[in-house]
């Protein structure tokens, strides 16, 4: 009797502990996760003539139509003739990026009307000046506006010396823009594409661009930004002109809707 109310009492003891270790799992604070380091890859655009006149874009189309003759003259076919959509390179026409990100072009054009009626002309020293409450009644929403001003103060301090960037390599150029706070890949390409007019920018992360080439390339699901890059290694070193025929092919497919604004 008496080994087996020892024995009893071990196990009414181990019970008690182990009970005791689940209440204690239970309360104590999440394990903080370890995030893992995101590597930098160096950006790597081929060099070409610019693609700023129709005569250029053309010499594009027409490589990238010998290079794949089938998936190119299937986006031409449903998308038509490949649009310029050239901008003026300078403040304005990158303030113009920064209001496009993430709204619809019908929201982006009106917003960027706006923003020009409040600020004439629309400089960087006249949008540092301007106050929190214009920017806002243009319809720009806080990290729009946090990102025009480190653009107005970098351009106005000449610390990003955007006159300048024409003349650097993409490479160089797309560094130094990134380096602007709120200023972030895509808006960088997208300078580096319809600005200045690089051939092969590639603004992979563009949700409308990957759509595109899910739909031209028949893919089971929509490649994300990492995915998109490998995609292109096809089209260099006329990734721009392909972005362009794209856009122009989704557009065709979804009936005039657009994820950017770039009209």
């Amino acid at each position: 009797m008496r080994a087996e109310t020892k024995s009893s009492s071990k196990g009414a003891i181990k019970r008690a502990l182990l009970k005791n270790n689940a209440k204690k799992r239970l309360n104590a604070p999440p394990k903080k996760r370890r995030r893992r380091a995101i590597k930098s890859v160096p950006r790597i655009y081929h060099p070409g003539p610019l693609i700023d006149a129709e005569a250029t874009l053309a010499i594009g189309v027409a490589a990238l139509t010998a290079q794949d003759p089938e998936t190119i003259g299937h986006m031409l076919e449903v998308g038509g003739p490949t649009p310029l959509r050239r901008r003026e390179p300078g403040f304005e026409g990158l303030a113009a990026i920064i209001v496009s990100q993430q709204v619809s072009t019908a929201s982006a054009n009106a917003i960027f009307g706006r923003l020009r009626a409040a600020i004439t002309p629309l400089t960087a020293e006249n949008l540092r000046a301007a106050s929190d409450d214009t920017l806002r009644s243009a319809g720009l929403s806080a990290p729009k506006i946090r990102t025009l001003r480190a653009l107005a103060d970098a351009v106005a301090t000449s610390a990003l010396e955007i006159d300048a960037l024409a003349s650097m390599n993409a490479e160089e150029a797309h560094e130094k823009l990134v380096a602007v706070k709120g200023i972030g890949p895509w808006t960088a390409d997208i300078f580096l594409l319809f600005c200045l007019g690089h051939p092969d920018a590639w603004p992979a992360g563009d949700l409308a661009l990957q759509e595109a080439a899910r739909l031209a390339l028949n893919l089971r699901k929509r490649p994300n930004t990492a995915r998109l890059e490998k995609i292109g290694e096809r089209w260099r070193p006329w990734r721009g002109v392909a972005a362009r025929m794209l856009w122009a092919y989704y557009r065709a497919r979804k009936q005039g809707r657009s994820g950017m604004s770039l009209e």
